[in-house]
């Protein structure tokens, strides 16, 4: 599709992107709007060689923002009911000023958007969306160990993930990209996602211990 190869900068959030309506208080509206996403990442092809990146980790960083709007928390997850929703990057960041640029300005039921960045899992006190970067691969069993039974949607693209217990995995295949939802990770996390998502994913369960 060429409007995924026309976009020149980074893209921000879904209201910015299709100005149907603010990303703040909308159902409807948001789920055009993220259906729009959808179907750019899984309809539009990446670019190959150096430009993957630059359209692949923008358009990542808008789904992080949309997951917010299709997933429930316990209450127990925010200690106010105006606390920020916290978006964490475990390991080498892949978004750069992407993810700051894509929350700029934006809200989900009341509550602003934070990034927060992490060396270790170790450093994650409150967090709400955790993108696990590749280069923590080869501690991603100690990190899901560490973060079980935490309300935390985690989100990766480290190959088999999904499958190890990562919520959502983004998955790159033919130059396309596609989403895998692991349910009962998310049922562990004690997560309600929306079914309007989980329909335009594939679902899995987790390996057998």
């Amino acid at each position: 599709m060429a409007v995924l190869s026309s976009i020149p900068r980074p893209p921000v959030s879904c209201a910015k992107l299709g100005r149907f309506s603010r990303c703040g208080e909308r159902t409807q509206g948001a789920f055009l709007i993220f259906n729009l996403c959808f179907w750019l990442l899984v309809l539009g092809r990446i670019p190959a060689g150096g430009q993957t990146v630059s359209h692949e980790y923008p358009l990542k960083a808008v789904f992080l923002l949309n997951f917010a709007q299709f997933t429930d928390w316990p209450t127990n997850a925010f200690d106010q009911p105006d606390s920020p929703l916290v978006i964490g990057v475990l390991g080498n960041d892949p978004f750069g000023s992407v993810l700051d640029d894509a929350i700029k300005d934006e809200t989900v039921r009341g509550r602003k958007f934070v990034v927060e960045r992490y060396q270790h899992v170790s450093d994650i006190k409150t967090c709400h969306i955790l993108f696990i970067s590749t280069s923590e691969a080869v501690h991603l069993d100690k990190i899901i160990e560490s973060l079980k039974g935490k309300p935390i949607l985690t989100v990766s693209d480290i190959p088999g993930s999904a499958y190890w217990g990562v919520c959502v995995r983004f998955i790159t295949e033919n130059n396309k990209i596609r989403l895998r939802i692991n349910v009962d990770s998310l049922q562990e996390a004690n997560l309600t996602m929306s079914s309007q998502l989980l329909r335009l994913a594939e679902t899995v369960p987790a390996k057998p211990k």
